[in-house]
């Protein structure tokens, strides 16, 4: 039994997400550090969720696409039983459903999906997505990786891994190609200015930091957070606390794709002190996320979003607008906010299948719509939230 949480996993993964825009951001870390999506952590989820009663008003909820578990379940069965794939055939039915974000993974894939979620994983270091054209275009290259050493730079197309073709492969079969042990070796095919080259590179234990910090020399923090993998919420608070009094802080969360939710709700705590952070609901059972008390309420924030803020993301950002809490400086967000929960299939196999959506302290759903900002910015985006945070008594 692969131990799944017994409560929803708010996640990440559209099965055909299109290139040529900013919101193809939910596979950037798949490659190269599992999906960061916006889960629950079993122990923590557990502890953080509640039934929840009087839901905030709010507009009537966004018809969201779902895949009957149970037909998921006899499909596997019946495909097991013939000698068939049971991984493709649940795909088969999840992708009939209309159920945009469900996806199922086979026992390998769930364990590195977890094993992601930690902030570490076994790879050759990069991020990459999905072109319209079936191809998988490599968007970043991790520093200091084995793809970094072996000279791969973004805009590279991945051909082949170990001679297996990739192009049109869900990138989570990509992932599967490019797993394996530490020290072992994978070799990538990869067309680069209309060039074929070919490059062997060994795969390693890898690590990103999912928050860092840095003092402008205007005095203003900025803190980064990349993705809510655990820690990550105990990380902002410890950068809340450390930032001198009176200073205002950034809370960088462009290109976040998200998490594990109770990260997501402990690194709000940071600027909360209590109150509500988002509900969520479980095939009409509503249930609510809540601050801790003691966080601070005082100092001037401003959180920067874009179409890559995603999910868990999101969630952070629509509760500290809410609450009044932050001001938002960016472009809109990608609008990721339906709730999926993870079932154990006959064969080991997991479908992640669409359950309801998630709102925020004021009900409002992001699924599809997303959140806009506060103050619009493109280009000089922290110079943006500088000027902002001038605004609130901060700053030069």
């Amino acid at each position: 039994m692969l131990g799944l949480p017994s409560i929803p996993a708010v996640c990440l993964r559209p099965r055909d997400l299109r290139r040529g825009a900013v919101l193809t951001m939910a596979f950037l870390a798949a490659v190269g550090a599992g999906a960061y999506t916006g889960c629950w952590d079993r122990d923590e989820g557990a502890a953080a969720a509640a039934a929840f009663t009087g839901a905030p008003a709010a507009e009537s909820p966004r018809e969201v696409g779902t895949a009957d578990r149970d037909a998921v379940a006899r499909a596997v069965a019946e495909a097991v039983a013939e000698g068939k794939s049971g991984k493709k055939a649940a795909q088969e039915v999840v992708s009939r459903s209309g159920d945009r974000w469900g996806t199922v993974y086979d026992q390998g894939e769930y364990a590195a999906f977890a094993e992601g979620l930690d902030g570490s994983w076994t790879g050759v270091g990069v991020w990459a997505g999905k072109a319209a054209d079936g191809m998988i275009e490599v968007d970043r290259v991790q520093p200091g990786s084995p793809a970094a050493r072996a000279g791969l730079r973004a805009g590279d197309r991945l051909l082949s891994v170990d001679g297996h073709a990739v192009t049109g492969l869900a990138v989570t079969d990509v992932v599967a190609l490019l797993r394996g042990d530490a020290g072992t070796p994978v070799v990538l095919n990869l067309s680069r200015d209309g060039a074929d080259l070919t490059e062997t590179v060994r795969r390693e234990q890898l690590r990103t930091e999912p928050v860092t910090v840095r003092r402008r020399p205007d005095g203003v923090t900025v803190i980064k957070v990349a993705s809510f993998t655990r820690g990550s919420g105990d990380r902002v608070k410890a950068a809340v606390r450390a930032a001198p009094r009176g200073e205002g802080v950034v809370l960088d969360l462009r290109g976040n794709p998200g998490g594990l939710v109770t990260e997501a709700v402990t690194a709000a705590s940071a600027f909360l002190d209590g109150g509500l952070v988002a509900t969520y609901d479980v095939r009409g059972d509503q249930r609510v996320l809540y601050a801790a008390k003691g966080g601070d309420t005082t100092r001037p924030l401003v959180a920067l979003v874009d179409g890559g803020t995603m999910s868990a993301a999101e969630l952070v950002t629509g509760a500290l607008q809410d609450r009044g809490r932050a001001v938002a400086v960016g472009s809109r967000t990608f609008g990721k906010g339906s709730v999926q929960m993870p079932t154990e299939l006959p064969d080991g196999s997991v479908a992640e299948l669409t359950v309801g959506t998630y709102r925020t302290p004021t009900g409002r759903s992001l699924d599809g719509d997303g959140i806009t900002p506060d103050v619009p910015a493109g280009e000089r985006v922290e110079e943006r939230a500088v000027t902002v945070l001038g605004g609130l008594g901060v700053g030069p």
